[in-house]
């Protein structure tokens, strides 16, 4: 039986990713941080799978990853967790850099101490291209990050390939562009349009209060993305790999088909624009080329941008019409 070791096992990517290699028959370990309230609602429904275990550790403790890593002696680790909220970065940059880029070598480190023949994967983000110096984006094309979470996440990416080349590990990062999903933080601006066009529908507000609507991404679906994640470790050689749809849409294109969806027929009725959620440094286009991945690995998306709104703006009219604030 396969053993994975999951970093960030209760955010989106990561209950999607425990749920494959669960059908898949791995026994899989999920990394938390002690807190005084843990937040398993995207586990809930297989936290008592018998092939899942827990681990308490914190990606800014190397004691708790090298132990956690030396006991479990993982095939694959993920490493999933970061502070991934791009607008927090600029609130908390020295925290973003503490998790999503430090964090990433202390795990690194343990990898390569203790369990030197583990499978690495490293979660790098689109957010990394920024000012895009090529469009689209592939493997090759120039970083230009422009927020505290980008910069962070490229200290992650390239140190993942300085310990590839370094010491021989198999680490690979999977620059994933932006994936939805019904599990999404409510932070996030996909999920909170979602569930403010819900909430409109349903009479529970009146609008909605968002920032920059022309920036464009190239969004997908979360469960597909993860498959790319798995992928990557079943290769004979570590390499780095974009996944994206290939496609790019605008904020105002996601908002208008989420009310579309909810039979909301004049989006700009709902909307109303408020500057405090404009970023210092806005990215405005990202889309990336998948193609690496798709002849590499077999990979490609299956659920279209319209079909991921629909689902998204389907589970928000059923969570909010359950709920009774």
């Amino acid at each position: 039986m396969k053993k994975a070791f999951i970093t960030g096992i209760t955010g989106q990517d990561g209950s999607y990713l425990a749920e494959l290699l669960l059908e898949k028959g791995y026994r899989v370990y999920g990394l938390t941080r002690r807190t005084s309230t843990q937040n398993f609602a995207r586990i809930k429904h297989i936290i008592h799978h018998p092939q899942l275990e827990l681990v308490s550790g914190d990606l800014i403790d190397q004691h708790s990853l090298t132990g956690a890593i030396q006991e479990i002696q993982p095939d694959e680790v993920y490493n999933l967790a970061a502070q991934s909220f791009v607008q927090t970065s600029w609130e908390q940059p020295i925290l973003t850099g503490e998790f999503t880029a430090i964090g990433v070598t202390r795990i690194l480190e343990a990898v390569r101490l203790v369990c030197p023949h583990t499978k690495f994967y490293q979660a790098s983000s689109s957010e990394m291209f920024g000012k895009v110096q090529q469009v689209p984006q592939t493997e090759t094309t120039p970083f230009y990050p422009r927020s505290p979470y980008g910069v962070a996440k490229v200290y992650g990416h390239w140190i993942t390939v300085n310990y590839r080349e370094s010491y021989d590990l198999f680490a690979v990062s999977g620059i994933l562009f932006n994936h939805e999903s019904p599990r999404r933080g409510l932070e996030f601006v996909t999920r909170k349009i979602a569930n403010g066009v819900a909430r409109v529908k349903l009479g529970k507000q009146s609008h909605i209060e968002l920032g920059n609507l022309e920036a464009k991404r190239d969004w997908g679906y979360a469960k597909d993305y993860v498959e790319a994640m798995w992928l990557m470790l079943q290769q004979e050689q570590p390499d780095d790999y974009v996944v994206a749809t290939g496609e790019t849409h605008s904020v105002r294109e996601f908002l208008q088909l989420a009310c579309e969806a909810a039979g909301i027929n004049d989006w700009e009725a709902v909307y109303k624009h408020n500057p405090r959620y404009d970023r210092p440094a806005e990215v405005d286009l990202l889309i990336g080329d998948p193609t690496k991945a798709k002849e590499k690995l077999g990979w490609k998306p299956s659920v279209t941008f319209p079909e991921l709104v629909d689902l998204m703006m389907k589970a928000e009219l059923e969570e909010e019409s359950q709920s009774r604030d």
